[in-house]
């Protein structure tokens, strides 16, 4: 036997040893690993234990340090055996160490640089039950399952899994290969009871394997996806064949490319256009169709495909036809009519082919649809064309609300046999509703007007522009200047929206433009357009009206039979002047809406109570029977005469087969029940319906006191009259003025004072005493409403002088004229609104300025019937009519 006795390893462990902090994971006992080591305090104690026995601690840090201290590291940790110590070419370290045993800092016996400690050795805490053997079979069985799926453990690992035979090294090994927090594992390292650190471990290894169970479920679902994608990909491959056997369209991008070109070949282009779409087309076989600008070059291609490129299609309408859709379809507007008529007239001589007048010549550019320069007009060319001078026209519906400007568009349309399309640009602030966006941003479109020839397919249609007045502006633009070139002959022959970027002849399109008042329109644009009133409506237009449009509209509207309602014709003026006195129908209609709704539901009421119990007759009014055929005879025998002189009954609407049935049917009951209601409404009817009237018969503007004149005015919403009141309160001089009157209406106040204060001096005899010692105040009421004008000039100094004489001004008369500081009375503008509101109001003389006189032939003569005009050139005329002495 040796001399040498064998000396068990824990006995000769120093109880002193040099620790090297660990910056990733805890490492177990019984583990045979390389380290690597770049720290040059650790590079340091690794050279000097390699100088002596070659042991050191391996402890984990806390905190995280570039000079870790012995106070940022754990307690526990593992002491090991440096095997094998290769040194590096940046001055670190590769170290093969075989780990040893478990120890607990004891005693700091150099805290750093380097660390050094005096440790205790720890022993496992044994226990040799039945537990212990099942939880090492357990650890051994779940592992096998993890490193069967894992290609990550080898076999390598599998063995010494296996060979291992101490539970605790067992519990050890599996920590130190499982993926678990660095934490956890100091937590396992520094648990000595063997079947509890075997218990934490089997946790950590049920939760490693339900990670690996949804890792394998991610993974067969993108496997799946994997082998679909490819599946597609085969098959569309394989029809991709089939349809080039076939002589198809390889792909869907092929076919659309293909529709492409040939609508775009179709239109044959020349020039600018033609080079345009042809780099557009090419570009777009090129990209990619999962690009985003694949989606722009297309829908790009398709607005150009679309538009009607093509010359118009030949005009067939003739004169009668077109006088007979605009009298169809609406009472009056002879202006309007008119200007249609001749502009008919013009298009169809053009298009038969005349001459221009002698020495002018017409040199024709390329067509349109080439998009280069229009024809343009010179003296001096020869071989011209008249046909193909653009033949487009603007006109400008200026009248109230409720006259019929919108529906004027649609007839217009109907009468040309156009397409017609409407687009309101009220409140519009932003130019590229008018002119379209730039591609170049997210949801470009084009502008409105190539957005409507999209629509309606067609180089000639009837465009109307509702609500020009009502544009605004903002830092996205002015529409207003937007509509400078739409709206201009001279340039829209070749307009160019910015989405589209290309010449496009919109010459042809006749624009119909529509506004309440020209006040807010820019001049430069109301030059291009030719201005057309529309006055507001007196109440015997408004009778012939209901007669042949509002009454057979709102009976159909409200399920009623033509036959079942009849309307005197003083129901209906009662209506017009009781609740619809406005210059416009639209209230007309929204009241007869409402009598018809209350009748509509009185029928199927009694309809519903006869089913339940049968009555053998009908309730024929709810008025009583006498007035009832009173108001029938009267609504069969009072004629109507309308302005042209024709006689005619007034009814609800033509009687047609006087609601008999049709020949070979025979009514349900309850269609009889409805037919055999009927009802004749009079005044009374219509009150009962329609509530009290808004507009009193006696609210008629008099002055009937001194002080008080009557003017007339024209606002957005028609004419209408105006009262001005003067007053003087006893008091310090002074002047003032209320109403809400703008800056131009005050001046003509200040004048008016002087013009009467003077008269009131010079010819009256007032004395300078009676100015000083009253304060006068002139008011118009309806101080809410804005009012401003020179034209109520007349009428403010008329009241004045009344205040000063005292003197009531002739009754029924009503002004209108600007009026000068000199006493000239200057013209004014709107007589013909002016004149229907003095007729509502039941004027019998006018007073207007003498330069008018010529406006008058405009005015009809049923509006003018019964008003006697009175022409003046000085305010001492208008005197002697309104307070002769």
């Amino acid at each position: 036997m040796s001399d040498q006795s064998v000396v068990p390893l824990d006995q000769i462990l120093p109880n002193k040893l040099p620790l090297v902090a660990l910056m990733g994971r805890p490492i177990f006992p019984g583990i045979f690993t390389p380290i690597m080591i770049g720290n040059p305090a650790d590079v340091k104690v690794v050279d000097e234990a390699v100088a002596g026995d070659g042991l050191i601690g391996l402890v984990m840090l806390q905190n995280e340090a570039e000079t870790p201290t012995i106070m940022d590291l754990y307690k526990v940790g593992t002491a090991a055996k440096i095997v094998k110590k290769i040194n590096l070419p940046d001055g670190g370290l590769n170290i093969f160490i075989s780990t040893l045993k478990r120890f607990r800092v004891k005693k700091t016996l150099s805290a750093s640089n380097p660390i050094v400690a005096a440790v205790s050795y720890l022993e496992d805490e044994e226990d040799d039950t039945s537990e212990v053997k099942a939880l090492t079979r357990a650890l051994i069985s779940e592992m096998k399952q993890i490193s069967e799926n894992n290609p990550l453990f080898s076999e390598e690992m599998r063995l010494n899994m296996i060979n291992i035979d101490h539970p605790g090294k067992i519990a050890d090994f599996i920590a130190s290969i499982l993926n678990i927090e660095k934490n956890e594992q100091q937590k396992i390292l520094e648990i000595l009871n063997v079947r509890r650190r075997m218990e934490q471990v089997l946790v950590f290894i049920k939760k490693e394997q339900e990670l690996l169970r949804i890792q394998k479920k991610i993974q067969k679902e993108i496997n799946e996806k994997i082998e679909k994608s490819q599946r597609d990909y085969f098959l569309k491959e394989e029809l991709k064949a089939i349809k080039s056997e076939l002589g198809m369209a390889t792909d869907a991008k092929s076919s659309e490319y293909q529709k492409l070109k040939e609508k775009l070949d179709a239109f044959k282009f020349e020039g600018e256009i033609k080079e345009t779409v042809e780099q557009e087309l090419e570009k777009f076989s090129l990209m990619d169709p999962n690009s985003a600008e694949f989606v722009v070059t297309r829908n790009y291609l398709d607005v150009i495909a679309a538009l009607p490129w093509g010359e118009s299609a030949p005009e067939h309408f003739d004169l009668k036809t077109a006088r007979d859709i605009l009298e169809q379809d609406h009472y009056g507007l002879k202006d309007v009519k008119s200007r249609i008529v001749e502009y008919l007239a013009v298009r169809k001589l053009r298009s038969a082919g005349g001459e221009a007048p002698s020495g002018i010549k017409v040199s024709v550019g390329k067509k349109a649809s080439t998009g280069k320069t229009p024809a343009e007009v010179s003296a001096g060319t020869a071989n011209h064309d008249i046909r193909k001078i653009p033949v487009g026209s603007i006109v400008c519906l200026v009248g109230p609300p409720g006259v019929g400007k919108t529906s004027v568009g649609r007839s217009i349309a109907r009468a040309l046999g156009k397409q017609f399309f409407r687009f309101s640009v009220g409140g519009m602030r932003d130019e590229a509703e008018i002119k379209g966006h730039r591609r170049t941003y997210i949801g470009a479109l084009p502008g409105k007007i190539i957005q409507g020839l999209k629509i309606v397919k067609t180089r000639d249609p009837v465009f109307m522009i509702d609500e020009i007045d009502k544009m605004g502006a903002s830092f996205q633009g002015d529409p207003a200047s937007a509509l400078l070139e739409v709206l201009d002959p001279e340039q829209n022959s070749s307009f160019r929206d910015h989405y589209l970027d290309l010449p496009f002849d919109i010459s042809q399109i006749f624009f119909i433009v529509t506004a309440n008042t020209l006040d807010t329109i820019p001049v430069p644009l109301l030059d291009r357009m030719e201005i057309i009133q529309l006055p507001g409506y007196i109440d015997t237009e408004k009778l012939e009206i209901a007669k042949r449009y509002l009454l057979p509209r709102s009976l159909e509207k409200n399920g009623l039979r033509k036959n079942q309602v009849k309307y005197s014709r003083d129901s209906l003026l009662h209506i017009a002047n009781g609740y619809a006195r406005e210059a416009g129908v639209r209230n007309f209609e929204k009241n007869l809406d409402k009598i018809h709704r209350k009748l509509a539901r009185q029928i199927v009421e009694n309809t519903e109570a006869l089913e339940e119990n049968p009555v053998p007759s009908f309730p024929q009014n709810d008025a009583s029977p006498s007035a009832a055929a009173e108001a029938a005879s009267q609504a069969e025998t009072s004629p109507f005469s309308p302005p042209d002189g024709s006689s005619a009954a007034l009814n609800g609407a033509a009687a047609g087969n006087g609601g008999k049935p049709a020949a070979g049917t025979r009514p349900s009951g309850t269609a009889l029940a409805i037919e055999g209601q009927k009802f004749v409404i009079d005044k009374k009817t219509v009150e009962k319906h329609l509530g009290k009237p808004l507009f009193p018969e006696d609210d008629i503007k008099k002055a009937d006191r001194p002080g008080i004149s009557v003017g007339l005015a024209w606002t957005s919403m028609g004419g209408d009259t105006l009262v001005i009141e003067a007053a003087a309160v006893p008091g310090k001089e002074g002047f003032t003025l209320s109403g809400k009157m703008g800056d131009i209406m005050k001046e003509s106040a200040a004048i008016a004072m002087t013009v009467a204060r003077k008269l009131g001096s010079e010819r009256y005899g007032l004395s300078t005493d009676w100015f000083e010692k009253n304060h006068i105040h002139l008011h118009i009421p309806e101080g809410a409403t804005p009012k401003d004008g020179p034209s109520a000039g007349i009428t403010m100094a008329t009241a004045l002088l009344s205040l000063m004489r005292n003197r009531v001004i002739t009754d029924r008369l009503v002004m209108t004229g600007e009026l000068s500081l000199t006493g000239q009375v200057l013209p004014i503008g709107g007589l013909k609104e002016k004149t229907i509101a003095a007729r509502r109001n039941r004027a019998k003389h006018i007073i207007i300025p003498r330069q008018n006189v010529r406006d008058l032939d405009e005015i009809p003569d049923y509006v003018k019937k019964g008003i006697e005009f009175h022409p003046v050139e000085r305010f001492d005329e208008v005197l002697r009519l309104a307070l002769p002495d």
